[in-house]
């Protein structure tokens, strides 16, 4: 730790604070003005005002050599085992979150941050007493690092007595302490970029990266970042959010988990935008088609990576029907992101990265990418994107209870400090988590029944969790459950799902339940 948080690299964290947080500030308040309009009948759609930018011909940079290639990218938190099998799994990229994977607690966020060092430099290894594990021969993956969004506090480095900006803690320990390594080793400092609205807030990442290079006499333009479009607003600023990120801008993300928590929360008060079961709503469904083709075909055309969404599967050691069914389905998935022309995607754990890879390998044969497929066919209209009621399916108990208990399941192991949490053969996030519980509030406040005439209240939800915390503790036993955070993880759950307000993310309203 004391490496970490050395007083040149916080000193260097709060600058970046006192330079940046006012204007995040001022752009968080902006995100509430803009929902509050919707809210109250405006349209969503897109910008007048940066017309000339998406009917501009220009490009951005050509990628690095080690980005150029990104057919299969894993992954997952910087804890110190999985960041060992990121690096042996034999993708070309992983993508090391401090975020959505992750959970704030501080020892996770400076372990992270010293992990990720060691990892750079080859050193990092890890003995448990039954297993060590140690880096294998190589080629390593490239290392994209993802930080919090910027709607995170840190309050364990207070600037002028007031929390640090999450995003600038993760993004200025990293880049102070391992920007000159990674490019002595011909690599670069390259970030995913979380959880942005607009490209205003692009504009500030692209702020902050001009003047860290500048301040630690490191290149302007070696900092390359990926934007994940997760939040309805920035679907319609894909362009805009390039453009004001150059020149460190390499691509985009279709960050699908995100992007339908984002429009649920966006329109959670519109019952014409109310979305069935979270199983129903596939990447087939009219409006999901619509977000990937416009991705892809605005990123192909400004020469940027479009990077295909997240398989989530967790592969089982005992069932291998289980696995059947499950590697069909993601086969389905890559296949079809690969014939759409994204250059790459995400799978969750090193077992699917051989899968993932031969699909695309048999697309791009010998390219590193297809930057080439323009998609100039494709055209996106505003009432695409918010083609909700085309999706069909139907909202049921079944639907209800799992959003229940995937919901208590995460938030009782993210309370623990685990935020990557494997449940019914699926790797849970803080995203899957914010569908479960925001689809419950949608639910409830629109007064939607279930397909068999059942009305959605919160005495039901109420009596649904009594059911499913009851199964879970036969399934642990009394022990185990005496010391798991259950009672804490209901309470959570109510305070997001069922209280009249809706707060904007669980993260925050869980952040002063960890130390």
């Amino acid at each position: 730790m004391t490496e970490i948080l050395s007083e040149e690299a916080v000193a260097f964290v709060a600058d970046l604070n006192r330079r940046f947080r006012p204007r995040r500030n001022e752009l968080l308040a902006a995100r509430a003005a803009r929902r509050a309009e919707i809210a109250g009948g405006g349209s969503l759609g897109f910008l007048a005002e940066t017309a000339d930018v998406r009917a501009g011909d220009w490009t951005v940079p050509a990628a690095p050599a080690d980005l150029a290639d990104r057919r299969v990218e894993i992954t997952g938190p910087t804890e110190r085992k999985m960041t060992v099998n990121a690096l042996n799994s034999g993708a070309q990229v992983w993508l090391a979150d401090l975020e959505d994977a992750n959970t704030p607690h501080w020892s996770n966020v400076v372990d992270g941050q010293q992990n990720l060092h060691d990892a750079i430099r080859r050193m990092i290894r890890l003995e448990t007493g039954k297993k060590t594990y140690e880096l294998g021969d190589g080629p390593y993956p490239t290392i994209v690092m993802r930080p919090r969004g910027w709607h995170l506090d840190e309050r364990h480095l207070p600037v002028d007595g007031e929390p640090a900006v999450g995003a600038l803690v993760d993004f200025g320990l990293y880049f102070f302490h391992n920007a000159a390594e990674l490019l002595s080793r011909g690599s670069g400092p390259y970030f995913y970029l979380p959880k942005m609205e607009s490209h205003k807030e692009a504009a500030l990442w692209n702020d902050v990266f001009t003047y860290a290079q500048e301040a630690l006499g490191i290149p302007v333009g070696t900092i390359r970042a990926t934007v994940l479009i997760e939040t309805i607003p920035a679907a319609f600023e894909m362009d805009e959010i390039l453009h004001a990120l150059r020149p460190h801008i390499s691509g985009l993300n279709a960050g699908r988990w995100d992007y339908l928590f984002s429009i649920i929360k966006y329109f959670r008060d519109n019952p014409a935008m109310v979305l069935p079961d979270r199983a129903a709503v596939t990447m087939t469904a009219p409006f999901m088609r619509a977000y990937t083709e416009l991705l892809v075909s605005t990123c192909h055309r400004r020469g940027a990576f479009a990077m295909g969404g997240m398989a989530a599967f967790i592969p089982s050691r005992r069932d291998p029907a289980v696995n059947e069914v499950a590697l069909a389905k993601v086969r389905e998935d890559k296949e079809r992101e690969a014939a759409d022309g994204f250059d790459g995607s995400w799978v969750a754990h090193p077992d699917l990265v051989p899968v993932c890879r031969e699909i695309f390998d048999r697309v791009l044969g010998d390219r590193p990418n297809q930057l080439d497929r323009r998609r100039d066919e494709v055209g996106v209209d505003a009432a695409q994107l918010l083609d909700v009621a085309a999706t069909g399916g139907a909202v049921t108990e079944a639907g209800l209870r799992g959003n229940v208990s995937v919901a208590l399941q995460y938030l009782e192991a993210w309370l623990r400090g685990n935020g990557a949490v494997a449940i019914n053969n699926l790797m849970e996030d803080a995203a899957t988590a914010e569908i479960s519980r925001s689809q419950v509030w949608q639910w409830i406040h629109n007064g939607v029944r279930l397909d068999d005439g059942t009305t959605i209240t919160a005495e039901l939800v109420g009596r649904i969790e009594d059911e499913e915390l009851a199964e879970l503790r036969a399934t642990l036993g009394d022990q185990a459950w005496a010391g798991s955070r259950f009672d804490d993880a209901r309470k959570l759950f109510e305070r997001v799902a069922l209280a009249d307000d809706f707060a904007d993310f669980l993260t925050t309203a869980a952040y002063d339940s960890i130390d």
